[in-house]
Parts: C-alpha cells; sequence; structure tokens
C-alpha cells in the first residue's frame, strides 16, 4: 500500500492549512505505535457491556484518565480500532462501543437504531461509565454521528478527529443508495455480508468490502470479516436491525447542522483518505470551513474509507497532536 501524503491539500489545493507535523515531536509518536495491535481473540475477551435503556452495549477499553470514544463505520464494530486503542491508552482511557444494530451491542426489542437514537444512546453510555467529556475520534457514518453529538452535547466534547464520513453536504452517499434499497427489500445482509462471510477472497475483491473500502487487497482479513459480519447474521432479527440501520440512513440526518458545526469551540482535526470512493473530497474540505475552530486537513492521497483500520500510526500520531495542543 502506497504511503505517500500531504498536509495542507484541498480540493482546490489551496486554503486547507495542514497542522505542523513535528507538533508532537516523532520521538514521542514512535514510542506509541510500539504497541501490538488487538488480536480478534483479545477483542472478544475484553468485551464488556453497559446496562442502558437501548439495551446492553458492548465495548472495549483500555486506559485510564481522560476519556477518548472511538466510533466505528458501518458495517464493522470497535474491532476498526484494534490497532490504537493500546498505543493511545497511554494518554486516555480509550473506549470503543459497538453501535445500535452492529457488533455485538444487544439491542433493546423494538429500538429504534437510526442516527438521532445513536446519538442518545451514547450519552447514556458515557453516563453509565461516568464520564462527563470525551475527545471523539470516528469514521463513516460514526463520524455523522460524531457531529450530531458534538452539535447536541457541545460540553461534552473536548476534541474531534473525524476521518472520512458523510458531511451535511454528502449525506448519504450516492454509492450507498445500492445497500439502502436492498434494505428495503430485506436482502442486503444475505446478498452481500453473508456472500463475503462465506467467500472472504469474494469480501476483499473489487466488488466486495475490501475493493470498495480498503486499498490494501489483502484488507480486511478473515479474522476481521469474521468479526464484523458473523454478529449481523446471526438471527432473523440481527439482519432485520442491519437493514434498520441502513434505512435510518437514507435521509440527509445532517440536514441544519451547520450552524451547530460553526458554534463548535472543540479543537477538530480531519484526516481524509484521498483515494475514497465513497465519500468525496469536497467532504473535508466542508468540514474545515465549516467547524468553528478546524485545526486543518491531511489528506492520505492513497487511502480509501477505512484507512484508519489500515493505517493506525496516522491515528496515534494525530490524536497525539491534537489532545496535546486542546
Amino acid at each position: 500500500m502506497l504511503r505517500r501524503e500531504f498536509i495542507g491539500y484541498s480540493v482546490s489545493t489551496a486554503g486547507l492549512l495542514g497542522m505542523p507535523a513535528a507538533a508532537a515531536g516523532p520521538a514521542a509518536s514512535s514510542k506509541l505505535a510500539h504497541h501490538a495491535s488487538i488480536s480478534a481473540a483479545v477483542f472478544h475477551a475484553s468485551r464488556r457491556f453497559a446496562q442502558t435503556s437501548f439495551g446492553k452495549i458492548a465495548y472495549i477499553e483500555r486506559g485510564t484518565g481522560r476519556a477518548a470514544l472511538f466510533l466505528h463505520g458501518f458495517p464493522l464494530n470497535g474491532f476498526q480500532w484494534r490497532g490504537v486503542l493500546a498505543p493511545l491508552s497511554e494518554l486516555r482511557r480509550c473506549i470503543a462501543p459497538d453501535f445500535l444494530a452492529l457488533g455485538y451491542t444487544e439491542v433493546r426489542p423494538g429500538q429504534d437504531v437510526g442516527p438521532d437514537a445513536q446519538v442518545a444512546m451514547l450519552a447514556e453510555f458515557l453516563d453509565a461509565l461516568d464520564i462527563a467529556k470525551v475527545d471523539l475520534v470516528a469514521n463513516d457514518s460514526g463520524g455523522a454521528i460524531a457531529q450530531l453529538f458534538l452539535v447536541r452535547y457541545p460540553h461534552r466534547v473536548r476534541t474531534l478527529l473525524l476521518t472520512n464520513c458523510d458531511t451535511e453536504i454528502e449525506c448519504p452517499p450516492a454509492a450507498l443508495v445500492p445497500v439502502i434499497l436492498m434494505a428495503h427489500a430485506g436482502t442486503f445482509a444475505d446478498r452481500w455480508l453473508a456472500s463475503w462471510l462465506a467467500d472472504k477472497p469474494l469480501g476483499r475483491s473489487a466488488e466486495g468490502l475490501g475493493g470498495q473500502c480498503y486499498a490494501d487487497p489483502s484488507n480486511p482479513t478473515n479474522e476481521a470479516i469474521d468479526c464484523y459480519l458473523q454478529p449481523l447474521l446471526n438471527s432473523p432479527q440481527r439482519k432485520d436491525l442491519v437493514h434498520a440501520y441502513a434505512i435510518s440512513l437514507e435521509n440527509n440526518f445532517l440536514t441544519g447542522i451547520e450552524s451547530g458545526l460553526r458554534l463548535s469551540k472543540a479543537p477538530t482535526r480531519i484526516v481524509w483518505g484521498g483515494s475514497d470512493r465513497i465519500f468525496s473530497r469536497a467532504g473535508a474540505a466542508y468540514l474545515h470551513r465549516t467547524m468553528g475552530s478546524s485545526r486543518g486537513v491531511r489528506q492520505l492521497r492513497a487511502s480509501k474509507l477505512f484507512w484508519p483500520e489500515e493505517r493506525p500510526e496516522v491515528i496515534i500520531a494525530e490524536a497525539q497532536r491534537l489532545w496535546a495542543a486542546a
């Protein structure tokens, strides 16, 4: 996988200021990055549950002190952050929950799983863990939920590190339309997810999750595919929840959010995979000019949507800089 990236890049090649690469110091960054990634076995063994009115929210955590909350994409779960939790646990209490309808969270029967419910769930989840304020790190639909959380609970967000995600100008992205249509028909889980689980090379192909969302053709690994997709296919009820999640993204749930983002005082850093086939580079430019306290954009030219899973060292370095400056 190519590793070239540059700082301060925008769609027009001007106007997005990058954070200086030396802000945190290379020695400190490399020290944090030496930790091994969390394996699926450890991920499963480490799982905890927080009881809320929305159901039992699955999560894992590492570290102590100030809390950092890591929000995953669709159809992933907290395992997406396995490469950053242990290293960053030296700086924060790092927590990676599974959203309603995804991962290993046990949703209360009849519970809505749309964006508004996800935001309210996160607030109650943090209350259950006695956490008042967090540093947010988010990807994909998790980034959209992070924006909503920031606007509705500004006092609970210390900093925000956003990667490729929905924005008000691209919500939902055009690439999600086939998923939404299949979800309405009740076929998405079996037609795509079950096929990728049964045939992992297909899952990594150009037509699968891998080719669509990862730059490295060896991703997602067999272990990751099992971890992400098995729980979503365990029962007809879980498949229904996955379909409900996708359908909830059908309309632009970020409409009208811009004024709230402009008012935000939380330092916000944007790191964007420039080869993403789902979200365009215009989203990064939008966030930079809209966030009330943007710390600039860094473009990873050869990376796609789920680059945080492939390039944990970038998340580690960017989080360290952002948190140190806040």
